[in-house]
């Protein structure tokens, strides 16, 4: 974060200071405190029990006031009050608009205001120093190259150079728009005396990528001392979150739930993510997670494909698949596979339009439909009497794209350790390969069932018989491939 001399870390505060802090600002425990738990240090900090708790007859755990959540309308509430918190928001825009770009921006406002070197920068809230209580966390990106040549093969690699993609076009947008401002060119931009870096940058993302939860009624937030509690799925999750009538969060303890004396207390940061997005919000795996669960595979347009550039022109939907455990199998979600798995002699169209302001863009059409949203293609297709040909040729282009990333992964292998890879990138990355590696086989054989069965569609074997009658006559058959 922004520190003294670059080098010796920022001022942090002892996790055990917290609890006073706590009560100073109107938080409130019920039988928990907030600490390490004995043998498990390494963990980190997180909620702990501090007598016997049972679930259906405790008061809130935890209750944290309203005006101590960090969400989009209090960064708003705390820009009124400090000139150079609303200066940068108003600079970046659209960015601090959103509930991500504006707890980002007021992050680094507090980290400025901590920052020793940097004087009468911002008002003091009770932000600047619950921050200082935040741990660095070690997410996918702050590991070395080294470390991250070790996701190769993975859907984990993709999604780790994308978002230092994405973190450094954010960097670059928020100087551009800050460094016109004196002090923010003064105290963040120059060059002798700046004290932004861009590693600045990942921190402040890391600390409210890992923390972050969507409370009812408030949406994406901050919520100090709640957010300190660690992760447990299914059965194992102790207790939830909300809010009151009066906008407080509250820690709450699930009915049906016991908890010894300095045991830990648990919520879920989603059952429903996969062991992908897991390392890369959170940075850690679970030990009782056994499969994969998730997978998003990228998907492009085939370069022979003459209607490619136009495709990818009107193309708003993610370009990749998603594939998912479904009842023992595996099952797929993706928009943008029936905009490659259909052409011209299928049905889809484009015409040049010109736009109002004299420009010129693209109209999609499919058959007599104007496509102004490539998500809808799909039911479209569903409604043609050919739908099960674009089934098999979606499941096809599916087969193709999950073999070559399971090629991948075996090419790679399991590379050996090297001295200068750390334990935890290690570990991490070994237990993802072989999940999604099981999870890729476990694809590509309910693939293979499902193209046996659309082969059985009468749609298909007509459609195959009038490509052999072509191919009598002279004339191409149809590739599916």
């Amino acid at each position: 974060m922004i520190r003294r001399g670059r080098a010796e870390g920022w001022l942090r505060q002892p996790i055990d200071a917290l609890p006073a802090w706590a009560e100073f600002h109107g938080v409130t425990f019920n039988g928990t405190t907030i600490g390490q738990m004995s043998g498990f240090e390494q963990r980190g900090s997180t909620v702990i029990a501090t007598r016997d708790l049972r679930g259906g007859k405790e008061d809130p755990l935890i209750m944290v006031p309203k005006d101590l959540i960090l969400s989009r309308q209090t960064v708003d509430i705390f820009a009124k009050s400090d000139r150079h918190l609303k200066e940068v928001l108003d600079a970046v825009g659209d960015f601090g608009y959103k509930a991500r770009g504006a707890i980002l921006i007021f992050l680094l406002m507090q980290a400025t205001i901590s920052c020793p070197d940097i004087k009468d920068i911002g008002v003091l809230n009770p932000f600047n120093e619950y921050i200082k209580f935040l741990p660095d966390e070690l997410l996918p990106t702050f590991w070395t190259e080294e470390e991250q040549e070790l996701l190769v093969g993975t859907t984990l690699r993709a999604a780790v150079r994308a978002k230092l993609n994405s973190l450094l076009r954010e960097f670059d947008a928020v100087r551009t728009a800050t460094e016109s401002i004196d002090w923010c060119a003064k105290n963040w931009w120059d060059e002798e005396e700046g004290q932004l870096t861009f590693e600045d940058w990942m921190r402040l993302d890391a600390m409210y990528r890992s923390r972050a939860l969507e409370f009812p009624g408030v949406g994406d937030c901050m919520v100090p001392c709640v957010d300190m509690a660690n992760h447990a799925s299914g059965d194992a999750t102790a207790a939830l979150y909300e809010t009151d009538d009066s906008g407080s969060g509250l820690l709450l303890l699930q009915e049906g739930k016991e908890i010894q004396k300095d045991g830990e207390v648990t919520i879920t940061y989603g059952d429903d993510k996969g062991a992908c997005e897991n390392i890369f919000s959170y940075g850690f795996l679970e030990e009782t997670m056994m499969s994969a669960k998730v997978m998003f595979l990228d998907l492009d347009i085939p370069a022979g494909d003459p209607l490619r550039p136009a495709k990818i022109a009107v193309a708003n939907v993610a370009p990749g698949v998603r594939i998912f455990e479904k009842d023992g199998h595996t099952a797929w979600e993706s928009d943008f596979i029936w905009l490659v798995a259909v052409n011209e002699e299928d049905g889809l169209g484009f015409k040049l339009r010109q736009t109002i302001d004299g420009q010129k863009d693209i109209q999609a059409f499919w058959k007599d439909h104007e496509l102004t949203d490539t998500s809808k293609l799909r039911e479209l297709l569903q409604a043609d009497p050919l739908w099960d040909v674009y089934q098999l040729r979606a499941i096809i282009l599916l087969q193709n794209r999950v073999r070559s990333q399971l090629q991948l992964l075996r090419e790679t292998g399991n590379p050996e350790r090297d001295v200068s890879i750390r334990e935890g990138p290690w570990q991490l990355a070994g237990r993802l390969r072989s999940l999604e590696s099981e999870m890729l086989e476990m694809a590509r054989d309910d693939f293979e069932d499902q193209k046996g069965t659309l082969l059985q569609s009468e749609v298909v074997k007509h459609y195959l018989g009038l490509s052999e009658e072509r191919a009598e006559e002279g004339e191409e058959e149809v590739d599916f491939s």
